[in-house]
């Protein structure tokens, strides 16, 4: 089964409101094995989202709206829905007066433009919203399924979970999703190692997102159970892992600060760290974990060059030889950050992240990483694309993935 949703109103497409509709009924539908192929974002304009409406109705099999069943003016999904089905509006007394009875609970009388709220669809059978005054609808037509649900999330939600929800369910169709990140690969080379594996099956399906420093697999299984589903992913995980060895750092959602934070613990292992360009950024995202103080000692922030040797100890003369931006700098950095903190690890970064302060030598966006510990000193050199802020996450994304590789006895990048 596909569907496609619809999210109703000219706020939807301002500055101001994001539509979050949409995005918890994808996760909801994707649950009960429903693929949502396609979501629009219409403003209130009847003759629009009636032709939206009638394109949606042609290639899905559930269409479901947000939003537009108001009283007001530009409450219009009603009318665009019943014209797109080529139906009549009937009103319903019976939900008429209930709205009725509810403004009376109030104190209040109910005013006349609520009693729109009643027109049904023809045929339409009324979703009952005990939150709200907007009762949902759904609708057969021509083997599709139309079900028209209220904006407000409070009230969308239970409609849903009440009356869409269980009927989907009875289906026995089971959707399983997993995410493997890999990190510091462009997306081209990943591609290259195992588009030709997955393009070769078709359930499960797999998608590939690319972001600055981490590449995403997402494959989305599907089967008569969810052990099904889940089986399916697993037997085409196993290759994507075979044709990328070592390299998957996560499946089960952890981002990589986790997953490098829970290999410090594992191994009782303590890091310290001392960041030029990227301005104290790693060690943000490293105590953005929970229990970070298990195995983040301390941070320096040696932005100048006499902050490095006042306090990480980096000889004066070093600098002046092979400038800040260096692998002996940063390998200096990275030894003496240790030694000053005392830890099993050391971080050391130094760079150019720009927009200025390039050269033919160094332009910007170099970044040298070190990582030094009993084993030696090892120094990543980097050239990143874009500009000063994607430069900067860049190069704590490798720093990461260096300390990560070597936790685990990978080698280096």
């Amino acid at each position: 089964m596909r569907a496609e949703l619809v999210a109703v109103g000219s706020e939807l497409l301002g500055p101001l409101r994001a539509d979050t509709n949409t995005l918890w009924l994808t996760e909801r539908l994707l649950d009960a094995g429903v693929e949502v192929a396609v979501r629009d974002t219409v403003g209130d304009d009847p003759e629009l989202l009636e032709s939206v409406l009638r394109a949606a109705l042609g290639r899905a099999d559930l269409v479901i709206t947000t939003g537009g069943l108001g009283p007001t003016a530009d409450d219009l999904t009603r009318e665009a829905a019943a014209a797109a089905l080529g139906r009549r509006l009937v009103r319903d007394p019976a939900i008429v007066e209930s709205l009725r009875a509810r403004f009376a609970s109030f104190g209040r009388a109910m005013p006349s433009v609520n009693e729109k709220q009643g027109d049904l669809i023809e045929g339409a059978v009324a979703l009952d919203n005990p939150r709200g005054t907007a009762p949902g609808q759904r609708i057969e037509h021509e083997g599709r399924v139309l079900v028209l649900l209220p904006g407000p999330p409070g009230e969308m939600k239970p409609l849903f979970a009440t009356h869409v929800l269980p009927a989907l369910e009875a289906r026995g169709r089971a959707i399983r999703r997993r995410v493997l990140r890999i990190a510091a690969m462009p997306e081209s080379q990943v591609d290259e190692l195992v588009a030709p594996l997955y393009r070769s099956v078709e359930n499960p399906r797999t998608t590939i997102l690319g972001a600055p420093g981490q590449i995403e697999l997402h494959l989305v299984g599907e089967g008569a159970s969810p052990e099904e589903a889940e089986e399916r992913i697993e037997s085409l995980a196993v290759g994507l892992r075979e044709r990328l060895p070592g390299r998957i750092f996560s499946e089960d959602g952890r981002e990589l600060p986790a997953v490098v934070g829970e290999l410090l613990v594992e191994r009782d292992l303590t890091l310290a760290v001392a960041e030029s360009c990227t301005g104290g950024l790693l060690s943000v995202r490293l105590t953005d974990v929970p229990g970070a103080s298990r195995f983040l000692d301390r941070s320096f922030v040696t932005y100048s060059n006499q902050s490095k040797v006042d306090e990480i100890g980096v000889e004066p003369g070093l600098l002046e030889r092979a400038g800040a931006v260096s692998e002996e700098v940063a390998a200096a950095m990275a030894a003496g950050v240790r030694r000053v903190a005392g830890t099993s690890l050391g971080i050391g970064i130094t760079g150019i992240a720009g927009p200025d302060g390039g050269t033919d030598d160094k332009p910007v966006g170099l970044v040298y990483i070190a990582l030094d510990s009993n084993s030696g000193t090892r120094v990543h050199r980097a050239l990143f694309p874009g500009g000063r802020g994607r430069v900067r996450f860049q190069a704590t994304q490798i720093a990461l993935e260096i300390l990560r590789r070597a936790l685990l006895g990978l080698g280096p990048l």
